[in-house]
């Protein structure tokens, strides 16, 4: 099955750019484009894609409030959100994670690091490199951790075992499964399993919003990187 996409951006030539590079796949249908933010929700709504390309800045309604509607944890059918950004510590990229997004890509990204984010969001990763999770994250770990821990998280939190809450912290500096399981003595497999059941117990969808949770709660710190 063909994995659909739906092209948000205020640019026709930016959005040409991306329907021709995407659509040159087999593997991707372009389903539709949207100039605004309202426009992108009204289409996610309607057209069902499995993937959305949201710019940030759009009129009428901003790619943050876009994808907290299309994304957010109080939607019921949710597309992933791969957001747009010119620099790669936009805050406004921060805000749009947190809204609901499985990751990003800069506006310059090459044609073929395109295909490949679409299909690594389609698959269910979050597309967020190692070194973008910490400087991205971290950057902003302070304003996590104002928001405090509720008591659903803390709860959460308690039902992890002491090894996963390890894994967690390592998920949280950006480690890789394989990485993970180098620091840990542990099989590739294992580490997996763990990860999905951290996911599970703590109802994340991805390692973006398992990196999120681990600052809010201050189990990651701007200062430890």
């Amino acid at each position: 099955m063909s994995t659909r996409v739906l092209v948000c951006d205020d640019q026709p030539l930016v959005r040409t750019g991306y329907t021709t590079v995407l659509s040159s796949q087999p593997d991707l249908e372009i389903v539709g484009e949207a100039a605004n933010g309202v426009e992108a929700v009204e289409q996610a709504r309607r057209l069902r894609p499995d993937v959305v390309i949201m710019d940030i800045r759009m009129p009428l309604l901003d790619g943050i409030e876009a994808t907290r509607r299309i994304a957010g944890p109080d939607v019921t059918e949710r597309a992933r959100v791969l957001v747009v950004t010119t620099f790669n510590l936009d805050e406004y990229v921060f805000e749009a994670l947190r809204a609901g997004a499985s990751g990003f890509l800069l506006k310059d990204t090459p044609p073929e690091e395109v295909i490949a984010g679409v299909r690594t969001v389609a698959a269910g990763n979050a597309l967020l490199a190692p070194e973008v999770t910490r400087g991205l994250i971290g950057r902003f770990g302070a304003r996590i951790r104002d928001d405090g821990a509720d008591g659903r998280i803390e709860k959460a939190l308690r039902d992890l075992t002491s090894r996963e809450v390890e894994v967690l912290r390592l998920v949280a500096e950006g480690l890789s499964n394989s990485e993970i399981a180098d620091a840990l003595f542990l099989g590739r497999e294992t580490v997996k399993t763990y990860v999905s059941r951290i996911f599970a117990k703590l109802g994340l969808r991805d390692r973006v919003q398992a990196v999120v949770f681990a600052y809010r709660i201050g189990l990651a710190t701007p200062d430890e990187r």
